[in-house]
Order: structure tokens, then sequence, then C-alpha cells
């Protein structure tokens, strides 16, 4: 089942108490447009590219509908303001990603039982406290890490150094296959935070792929090759709006000003497919087919 963070914080904004009265029947046609959106990408049909096309189409035009129709020419200030608290539009990719966990997509994933895809807690590793300690109570201790998507399977540990019940620890945790942080601006204190968390993640599951993702890139680009991140991908190909423009956005009136250009902004810089693309090779890359890595196959290119 695909979880729903976007649906859900749309929903209950509209119990929020201090959600404008005039942007209340604007957020309830928003979530007749989400109803609509997750419908579409549901009943849509084909495979491979095709198929990816079809659902970055449907992504653009509804993310659009919540950054600009809803957020941007809101007549209040609350949506725009509040938006990092509220957490409406840079919900919608956690949403959508799960999307691309599909056979059609993905052939690979044929070959696989078990696996769970979307934000969840990965492990990161295992560690032993004090000799004193009961191992229920704090000998061991197992980390995870929250990732905004991730491909993971479910596993139980159990450690015991006695037969008595405090001598005895237990947890069910997920390993992480391939492993997603989403960004809206990448910063360089953002990046390394990612470097971080990817060198973490592949000491504990060396077969595991770590995939960077960002809207807009708000540093100057830095190598991956000296971290752990496999690659970074920056889904609209292009740099954040300049601070001295942005300032212009926080009050009704500079919005109204800025309408026409924010809209062509937008327009002019998508979330690319050729973006997703990528992310998809790195899905195919990590869950290869099944004839993928036969000796025959193998021996036929002549590396492996």
């Amino acid at each position: 089942m695909i979880s729903t963070p976007h649906g859900d914080k749309l929903k209950a904004l509209l119990n929020n108490a201090k959600l404008p009265e005039g942007d209340k029947p604007r957020v309830t046609a928003q979530v007749a447009l989400y109803d609509a959106w997750v419908a579409t990408m549901n009943n849509l049909q084909g495979e491979g590219d095709a198929l990816l096309s079809s659902l970055i189409e449907s992504l653009n035009a509804y993310k659009k509908s919540v950054e600009f129709d809803l957020i941007f020419c809101s007549e209040d200030n609350f949506l725009y303001r509040q938006k990092g608290q509220l957490k409406l539009d840079n919900t919608i990719l956690e949403e959508f990603l799960p999307r691309l966990f599909d056979q059609r997509l993905v052939n690979g994933l044929a070959r696989q039982e078990g696996l769970e895809c979307g934000p969840k807690k990965s492990f990161s590793g295992l560690s032993f406290d004090s000799p004193v300690l009961a191992l229920s109570e704090g000998g061991a201790y197992l980390k995870a890490k929250d990732q905004d998507f991730s491909i993971t399977r479910k596993h139980n540990i159990v450690i015991s150094r006695s037969d008595k019940p405090a001598d005895r620890f237990s947890k069910d945790f997920h390993v992480s296959y391939f492993a997603s942080e989403i960004k809206t601006n990448l910063d360089k204190t953002m990046f390394q935070e990612g470097a971080a968390t990817a060198a973490e993640l592949k000491k504990s599951t060396t077969g595991s792929r770590y995939i960077l993702l960002c809207e807009w890139l708000d540093m100057k680009p830095i190598s991956t090759k000296l971290t752990a991140i496999d690659e970074v991908i920056i889904l609209r190909r292009s740099k954040r709006i300049g601070s001295n423009v942005r300032s212009n956005f926080s009050t009704v009136q500079g919005r109204a000003e800025y309408k026409e250009w924010f809209e062509k902004f937008l327009d002019d810089h998508p979330l690319d497919i050729e973006s997703f693309k990528r992310f998809v090779f790195h899905l195919n890359e990590c869950f290869p087919d099944a004839d993928h890595d036969a000796e025959d196959i193998v021996l036929g290119r002549g590396f492996f």
C-alpha cells in the first residue's frame, strides 16, 4: 500500500484553526484535485518510458496546482509563510516516488519477494554498551535512520547471552537496499548530511545504493566521488531563485507583482523526465533483470 504523506497533510490542513476563511474553499478544491491525481496515476497503462512520461506529466500538473495556484496565488499570507511547517509542496515527491516501484518500470522487481517501498526507518548500525547492562535494558542498541524513499526488506534480530529474559534483545527492523533523500533546495550543509547518511547506510548494508534528489540546486556542484553518495539528481535542472527575488514573495502584493514571472519560471523548469529516467536507471541497476547476471550474459558482455 502506497503511503500518502501529502494527502494526509492536505486533508489535515482543513482542520487547521489558523487556516484563513478565504483559503478554506480553495483547500477543499485542492483535495478534490488530489483525489483526481491519485486516480489518474492508478489508472495509467503502458510500461517503460511511455508510462514514466505519463506519470511525470501528471506530477508536474498537480505540483503546479499546489505550489502556484493554491499557495502562491493565495490572497492571504498563511499558506506561503507556513510552507515549511505545513509541508504541502515538499511531500508531493515523497508520495510520488513509490509510484516508480513498479515492475513496468523496473523489470527486476519481478524476481524479488518481500520488498517494501516508501518512507521508512532503515537499519544503520548495531552497537553494544556496558557489559553490566542487560541486553534488553540498553546493553544492545539498534540504530535506524528515516529515509524519504527506500526499498527495504523486513528482518528480525535476536541476540541472547543467557536464558534470562533480560539478557535477550529482539528487534524488528528494515534493511534498505535503495535509499533516497528528497530536498527542495540542496545546499552544502544538506549535501554533507546526505554524504554522512550514505556512508552510514553503506557501512551496514554494503550492496545498497543512495541517491540524493533535489528540485533546485542551492550550492556549487561538488563531486560525489569522494563520498558514499552514488549520485545527486537535480529534478528541475536549475538553480534556486535568488534571495533578492524570493524576498518579494512573502506578501500578497509582492506575489501579485511576480505572479506572471513565477508562473513562467515554473513552466520553464518543470520536473524533468530525463532526471527521472536517471533515477529509474539506478533502480534497474540495483534490481536487475533475471538474466542480467546469468553466466552466458556475463561472458557475452565480458565483465561483471
